[in-house]
């Protein structure tokens, strides 16, 4: 047990994390040079279209040091981005050390810090490396400096490495050996072992990844989850190398797998701890705090009677993304579907393009929105709204509360003025405002998380061009003016297009809302008026305008009654047809609220 060291490896999005795990891999051969391609651990299609790492990979290698020991490694490479920062946590939770890397060209940005102290909190060894030494841009003084003043290190504590060329690795696996401590934990007690994450194999079942504590699994072993109290018997257990590695025993300190044969997605929960049901730990494993979704969306099929099989695919795809949470809805609109909960945009983004390339799941995703807490008038209970159907009448409520967020923005001082403008137009407050270097600005912002929903972090990026990071933690809720938006067609409310918004924007979003409609229904027979409503008051209207019959072209000549005799029959159609015509609305609709300001 010695002889194990558990890492992963953290830094801000772009900084090389998938490229120096790659040299990693080279260096130790755990992968053959004829396997080798850029990002190797990248395996979804996804991934590597959009150059981000969207799951946590394990793996394993062994390492001959220079005092001639073998050890093994269990390698971790986790995503950058904030939106799968739930991924992070439950990697730093099977590990005792961290890899902190640092773009030397960019220097320290704001998911370094919040990486950073997730590690912090979870008591691992950081061991911070300046990752692309060899870009011309390189400012490896500066970001040394900045890394000595984050976390107070020697200077000669810190490794230079360059992922591309392979400067420095075999430094940094000498410092995983003398500076990680090696896992405790007792060989000979009964078995413990934590689930940190699971995926859905169609032709094995669910396999669950998870690290052993105490004790030891073997091959046909009874086992027992603690959290849901279910028994299965060990089918196959191993290590993560490049594939899974059938093992007969997977020992203490170690990260593996179990396949149990379990097919329903319910039975495993990430987080959930492993033991023996013969001769059971007495406790479980203190697990990864509950995951809190910041945006809600519904996704329903597009086929109504696709929703048994959309239920399923969720299923497999909450295994693999634990951060993924979902309830049953129903919509007047667009009949069965979920309501779910996501980390963030990108997040949504991620889930409905896996459900369709990996699912093959066309689906409708309504207007995101946040979860709100609305009070009684009467007793001053609390109602969840998590989506604008649950608003209660404004008459039996006393007030709303909405999500704020603290968030913190890093960027070069020019666009100070960009960023204060951007954020105090999104009722932002500025809270603290601080030079980290003479090039860095730190910016603190309390601000309300319906604002940053939907396209803030684009706009941020546009206003910096593209130097600003962003990074935000949720503070709880204060009292707003929120009221909710319904979208009328023809006098009948559209329910998945209605929004909760606050009340300056109302108006101007109403409006905008309306145009965008107009452009996007199709033309019927009958007069279409597009309204947008706050309960009973009209804020913005567009018609769109009947398509019409020239009924009087077969008149010529002859008298004028005749052909207003036919245009009073049309008018007289047309009324009865707008009393019974419904408007077909388009998929593109419901995408067009994401997009009102292009």
């Amino acid at each position: 047990m010695k002889n194990i060291r558990n890492f992963c490896i953290i830094a801000h999005i772009d900084h090389g994390k998938s490229t120096l795990a790659d040299r990693l891999l080279e260096f130790t051969h755990t992968i053959s040079d004829r396997d080798m391609q850029a990002q190797v651990l990248d395996d979804m299609d996804l991934e590597r279209e959009k150059g981000i790492t969207i799951k946590s990979h394990a793996i394993q290698m062994n390492y001959t040091a220079k005092n001639g020991e073998v050890y093994v490694f269990n390698l971790i490479d986790t995503p950058g981005h904030v939106d799968f920062s739930y991924e992070v946590s439950r990697a730093l939770a099977a590990c005792e050390g961290a890899l902190l890397l640092v773009d030397a060209a960019q220097g320290i940005q704001a998911q370094t810090i919040s990486n950073l102290y997730l590690a912090l909190d979870n008591d691992l060894e950081i061991i911070p490396v300046i990752n692309k030494i060899d870009m011309d841009g390189a400012m490896i003084e500066e970001v040394k400096d900045q890394i000595i003043e984050l976390i107070g290190v020697k200077s000669e504590e810190i490794l230079l490495a360059s992922g591309k060329t392979g400067i420095g690795i075999e430094d940094i696996l000498e410092a995983i050996v003398t500076r990680i401590p090696a896992p405790k934990g007792s060989p000979d007690s009964p078995l413990q072992a934590l689930i940190f994450d699971s995926m859905f194999n169609s032709f094995r079942g669910i396999i669950a990844y998870f690290r052993v504590y105490n004790g030891s699994i073997k091959k046909g072993d009874k086992i027992k989850f603690i959290n849901t109290g279910e028994e299965y018997f060990a089918d196959e257990v191993g290590i993560l190398k490049l594939g899974l590695q059938p093992e007969k025993e997977v020992k203490t300190g170690d990260v593996g797998y179990i396949i149990t044969g379990i097919k329903n997605a319910r039975e495993v929960k990430v987080g959930d701890t492993i033991t023996l049901a013969n001769n059971p730990y007495k406790e479980a494993i203190k697990g990864f705090e509950e995951v809190k979704p910041m945006v809600f969306a519904g996704i329903f099929p597009v086929v109504t009677e696709d929703f048994e099989e959309l239920r399923d695919c969720m299923d497999k795809l909450q295994l693999n993304d634990a951060s993924l949470t979902y309830e049953l809805e129903t919509s007047q609109a667009l009949g069965f579907g979920f309501r779910c909960g996501f980390l963030g945009m990108l997040h949504m983004e991620i889930i409905q393009e896996r459900l369709e390339r990996e699912f093959n799941q066309t689906v409708i995703t309504t207007v995101p929105n946040v979860g709100f807490i609305a009070y009684d008038t009467r007793d001053e209970k609390p109602i969840i709204v998590n989506n604008p159907a649950e608003m209660p009448d404004p008459t039996k409520m006393s007030r709303i509360e909405e999500p704020f967020i603290r968030a913190q923005i890093i960027s070069k001082p020019e666009y100070i003025g960009n960023i204060m403008t951007l954020c105090l137009g999104k009722r932002g407050i500025l809270i603290n405002q601080s030079y980290l270097t003479t090039t860095r600005v730190e910016l603190i912002f309390e601000l309300p998380l319906t604002e940053i929903v939907f396209d803030f972090y684009d706009k941020l990026k546009s206003q910096t061009r593209g130097y600003a990071s962003f990074d935000y933690t949720p503070i709880g809720f204060r009292d707003s003016d929120i009221v909710k938006m319904d979208i009328l067609l023809n006098g009948e409310k559209v329910d998945a297009l209605s929004a909760l918004i606050h009340r300056s924007r109302a108006n101007d979003f109403g409006r905008k809302l309306c145009e965008k409609l107009k452009e996007l229904l199709p033309r019927q027979q009958f007069l279409i008026a597009i309204q947008a409503a706050i309960g009973a008051k009209i804020v913005a209207r567009e018609n769109i305008s009947a398509m019409r019959k020239d009924v009087t072209a077969k008149c010529y000549g002859g008298d004028i009654s005749r052909k207003r005799k036919l245009l009073e029959k049309q008018k007289e159609g047309k009324k009865r047809m707008r009393q019974i015509g419904n408007v077909e609305v388009p998929q593109e609709a419901f995408l067009a609220v994401l997009k009102l300001d292009d």
